[in-house]
């Protein structure tokens, strides 16, 4: 893929996008709308690559999925890496390559943090949003901005200025200057106690974490909102996502994320006293579904996973491990259980 020249693009590419419609009234967060166009490389950032040998700059590098870390197999090549937002490109630089795009909440909600550093994160400058659609709250987060003019606690309007497009963080440049986005599930109220058991590390973030946060499909969820503005989160998920694995784990006390998004739960009047939750998961580690269980179980265990001719860390970032249908936890995927079931 060519450099981005740094100099402005061209207008007539690209117009401001109307307030959404419906239940989530989606906007996009910048100026550029490529993302609905037949050149997608006109709104994903490239990403440098270095496999094999072979430099190369895919825009694919920018989209949601595992998009990144190519690897060789006796399958073929695949992508092991997860990107869980999208890189969204500027429109407008200034005669030094400077974006001088305006980045804006893409949704009416409140701002409830904003970095106090930008060197505190790869995410480099950014800022959440929760949004409260009447599915449990979820939250937006901008990563990158060369700016902030949002200030925690304020409340948005879809398309109000939050800040300002820049290249903060680790591994970006000025010619990579980028908005990353993202749409998230928020995994526990408890994030500090489990960060501090697993990490010797400062937590600066509280519970907005990245880690705390889990991606679903933002770029899809564009695309269906553009298709049915009346679309709702869980009706996305159920058209959008497919169960790559489930996981029964015991239960111990209350389970808040379900209380979160009680939506996820499924034959919930099936087993009045259980013993166990089974999950069930998307490859990225989106909760799809929550079914409870009068199996009994110590610890968590596989139920099922999506059968593969490769490993199924490199499908399910290194979260289970193993081949063919049979699959076990990892210690990543035991810590991601914890986080979102609160049994730590």
């Amino acid at each position: 893929m060519p450099r981005i020249p740094a100099c402005l693009f061209p207008a007539v590419l690209f117009f401001a996008a109307p307030l959404g419609a419906g239940p989530l009234g989606l906007v996009l967060p910048t100026d550029n709308t490529a993302i609905f166009s037949d050149d997608p490389s006109q709104f994903y950032m490239y990403t440098d690559r270095n496999f094999e040998g072979v430099l190369s700059k895919p825009w694919s590098g920018g989209a949601y999925g595992f998009t990144r870390d190519q690897k060789r197999t006796a399958a073929g090549i695949i992508l092991t890496r997860l990107h869980e937002g999208i890189d969204i490109r500027p429109v407008r630089r200034d005669a030094a390559g400077e974006p001088l795009d305006e980045v804006r909440a893409i949704a009416k909600g409140t701002v409830v943090y904003v970095t106090a550093s930008s060197s505190q994160s790869n995410y480099g400058r950014y800022v959440v949003v929760h949004h409260d659609w009447g599915d449990g709250p979820f939250f937006s987060l901008y990563a990158h901005l060369g700016s902030a003019t949002a200030k925690a606690g304020q409340a948005v309007e879809a398309g109000d200025a939050i800040g300002k497009m820049g290249y903060t963080g680790a591994g970006i440049n000025r010619e990579r200057a980028h908005v990353h986005l993202e749409l998230n599930f928020i995994l526990s109220d408890h994030y500090q106690r489990w960060h501090e058991r697993h990490f010797t590390s400062k937590n600066h973030h509280g519970i907005y974490n990245g880690i705390n946060l889990t991606g679903l499909d933002i770029a899809a969820l564009y695309k269906a909102h553009r298709a049915n503005p009346s679309i709702t989160i869980p009706e996305f998920l159920a058209g959008h996502a497919e169960v790559h694995y489930r996981i029964l784990v015991p239960k111990k006390g209350g389970l808040p994320f379900l209380q979160r998004y009680p939506w996820l739960g499924r034959d919930l009047e099936r087993v009045t006293n259980p013993v166990s939750w089974e999950f069930s998961f998307a490859s990225t580690g989106v909760p799809l579904e929550i079914r409870p269980s009068d199996e009994a179980v110590q610890a968590p265990v596989v139920t099922y996973v999506k059968p593969t001719s490769g490993n199924h860390a490199d499908f399910t970032v290194e979260r289970l491990t193993g081949t063919g249908d049979r699959a076990t936890l990892t210690p990543s995927g035991s810590r991601y259980l914890q986080l979102i079931t609160d049994s730590f």
